[in-house]
């Protein structure tokens, strides 16, 4: 093989593996990608069904359900204009209570129950994830009320 023939095949080689590379990469991001869906897509059924994805919301005061000697709890988050309730096997967040802010991930399981693998707490009073606060900001009328009550059934096409 002449040189400039030697040449030009490490130059392709070196491209290919660059090329390899680069999708793998890539292949990897879109993998571990977790998207975050308001409550109310959630209910209207707009979320991704074969993969895990974030809701947020506020934890709906009396909706805390622990399970006597087990670390498996229920609770309800709402946008304020729908509520899907959550199922999380784990230790909740120091600052995980009723009323105050939280992301969940996890998936949407066959029962309509968001099947939650992590949950996340707001940390102070004036922090609130950027998607929570824009979800919430869009149904902001009687936010205190339904914290307090819940919302029983919802109706994501008012909003």
């Amino acid at each position: 093989m002449k040189p400039r023939q030697q040449r030009m095949l490490a130059i392709g080689l070196a491209a290919l593996g660059i090329a390899i590379a680069a999708g793998l990469t890539l292949r990897a991001f879109q993998d571990n990608m977790m998207f975050f869906v308001e409550v109310s897509d959630v209910v209207a059924g707009n979320y991704p069904k074969e993969r895990n994805f974030r809701i947020g919301g506020l934890v709906v005061g009396g909706s805390l359900q622990r399970e006597q000697g087990s670390i498996d709890v229920r609770f309800d988050v709402t946008d304020t204009a729908c509520t899907v309730p959550v199922r999380y096997s784990g230790v909740l967040p120091d600052l995980f209570r009723e009323g105050q802010g939280v992301v969940a991930h996890g998936r949407l399981g066959g029962d309509g129950v968001f099947e939650a693998d992590k949950i996340l707490a707001k940390h102070d009073e004036d922090y609130m994830a950027p998607e929570v606060a824009e979800s919430l900001s869009k149904h902001q009328q009687d936010i205190q009320a339904a914290v307090v009550r819940g919302t029983g059934g919802c109706n994501p096409d008012d909003s």
